[in-house]
């Protein structure tokens, strides 16, 4: 697996992360011996970061890591996430983004992954009630204690970006980017990440799994699957979606790789763009793993843009209440 400067602070790590939230939460039934197994095979691979959240279980994910992997936990970076209010009996708040939250989260996701520092901690959703100042400043103060290497924030807005960068320097700004959301190309953060030297960091770069051509309807999700209320997995947008991918499916066989690995090396042929697709299961993981070496043409990448151009995708990424929270 390459690795490369994840921004200009310092940090470097592979250009594919394990995105592992879909072990513990949101993607239906858990299984923690594979996903542990998962997450020991990342390490073999090469993958040296694990991208969790504290609103992932709530804290499951984070427990999970932090048994899983023991002694190995220094050949790897950690990141993880604070955003959403959880109550002390798991119950979830709003976004809550003040210092003395942060540091409550903070002090709780240390214990539960059996750290003594994060190595990159991210801002996960925007607290449109706190100045983005007064939350970095405060985490700028944990940077100094000790507790955190490098800070990051996710699904902001450019000016968003740009304050909390000139408060304390960030090093990744996370948001949804894929063959079927390509708005970061449009709306100013991709320009802006380049343009401040951040990593930018593509999370769902399979389009929540719908870019692989694995799921025919939602019907095949688990019950409890938050997909089945995706807007872009109704029976109607999933069809039309589908479309798509049968066109990607075809450019794949004449390269050799599948449409997931096609859309992997996709996304990471973009300039300043790393990535951390979402595995529970060893056999999708070292799929996902072997596309960092899939080489795209100029020609090639000019196929994958006309099979799947800006506003390819039918339906929204989020639902309403879900768009509210990003790109404040």
């Amino acid at each position: 697996m390459k690795t490369t400067a994840w921004g200009s602070q310092g940090l470097e790590a592979s250009v594919e992360g394990l995105g592992a939230m879909g072990m513990s939460a949101f993607y239906g039934g858990r299984d923690d011996e594979e996903s542990a197994a998962t997450l020991h095979r990342a390490l073999d691979l090469g993958v040296t970061l694990i991208d969790t959240a504290e609103i992932y279980g709530p804290w499951i994910n984070e427990q999970l890591i932090g048994r899983t992997l023991g002694s190995r936990k220094d050949e790897f970076a950690i990141a993880t996430k604070f955003g959403s209010r959880i109550r002390e009996d798991g119950t979830r708040g709003p976004v809550d983004g003040s210092p003395e939250y942060m540091r409550t989260a903070l002090d709780r996701s240390l214990q539960h992954l059996g750290l003594d520092t994060i190595d990159l901690y991210y801002v996960h959703r925007v607290d449109p009630n706190v100045p983005i100042e007064e939350t970095f400043g405060a985490l700028s103060e944990q940077v100094a204690a000790g507790k955190i290497r490098y800070l990051g924030i996710s699904e902001a807005a450019p000016e968003t970006i740009r304050r909390a960068h000139a408060t304390h320097p960030l090093s990744a700004v996370q948001t949804e980017y894929s063959l079927f959301e390509r708005a970061p190309e449009v709306n100013g953060v991709l320009d802006t990440t380049r343009e401040l030297g951040i990593a930018f960091v593509a999370y769902s770069p399979l389009g929540r799994g719908a870019l692989t051509g694995k799921i025919a309807s939602a019907d095949e999700l688990d019950a409890d699957d938050f997909r089945r209320n995706n807007p872009r997995f109704s029976a109607e947008n999933l069809t039309q979606n589908l479309t798509v991918v049968d066109e990607l499916r075809s450019i794949g066989e004449r390269l050799g790789v599948t449409p997931a690995q096609l859309a992997l090396a996709w996304v990471l042929h973009q300039d300043g763009v790393v990535t951390i697709p979402g595995s529970k299961k060893r056999t999708h993981l070292e799929e996902n793993v072997a596309a960092a070496d899939v080489e795209l043409s100029a020609d090639d990448l000019a196929a994958l843009d006309a099979a799947a151009p800006l506003g390819v995708a039918a339906g929204g990424r989020y639902d309403e209440a879900g768009l509210r929270s990003v790109h404040l």
